[in-house]
């Protein structure tokens, strides 16, 4: 018998982010995933090692990285649309949990009970990072793309950026704080500070 869980997993790149948006770069869920997972990884060292939490950084990358495996089915939805609502909400959660229980009966079943923690994580810590990479991960697409010229994305690099205030994670403001700023350069200017680390960014914007 073959086991299609993984097949499945690699299919993450045929599935498009922002698909009422007009993008100068499409951006599709399994590099989402990659970069969210890269986020969440950092947010959750600078927690450990900047304010001495005890969160497993390890932990954190690996939810990152499936966070959103169960679009394989359901498509990337919307924000406006998925959270119009309380009943657009908790349907969409049901969804999602039928979706990722169809990916776990794609593995064999002696390694389903590894598997299953980490396709619907509930450590709320470890959900908490998730979701500031994730606000994090859009923002820095806003931000891409506003850089480019793409006005577009005006009205939701704003309406990302309030929502990553609200989060109020200390790491999530030490993130934007000290690496947000080298999103904004250009490849000569990441050059540059590359060669002067000490130098203090001065171009950070908050739009």
């Amino acid at each position: 018998m073959s086991y299609p869980f993984f097949a499945y997993l690699s299919r993450m790149r045929y599935i498009n982010r922002w698909g009422l948006m007009r993008n100068t770069v499409q951006e599709n869920i399994q590099e989402h995933s990659h970069t969210v997972a890269v986020l969440a990884h950092a947010l959750a060292v600078i927690r450990r090692d900047r304010f001495g939490g005890s969160v497993d950084p390890g932990q954190v990358a690996v939810a990152a990285l499936y966070h959103d495996a169960p679009e394989i089915f359901t498509g990337d939805l919307p924000t406006p649309v998925k959270y119009a609502n309380s009943a657009i909400r908790d349907a969409y959660k049901a969804v999602e949990q039928s979706a990722a229980d169809r990916l776990s009966a794609m593995l064999p079943p002696s390694l389903r009970p590894s598997f299953d923690p980490i396709l619907w994580e509930t450590d709320p810590q470890v959900l908490a990072l998730v979701k500031g990479a994730d606000k994090l991960s859009a923002y820095l697409k806003c931000l891409e793309e506003l850089k480019a010229g793409n006005r577009e994305f005006q009205s939701a690099a704003r309406q990302t950026l309030q929502a990553l205030e609200a989060l109020r994670l200390p790491e999530l403001d030490y993130f934007m704080e000290q690496f947000l700023p080298a999103f904004q350069l250009t490849l000569d200017e990441l050059e540059e500070e590359a060669n002067a680390p000490d130098q203090q960014l001065s171009i950070y914007q908050n739009s």
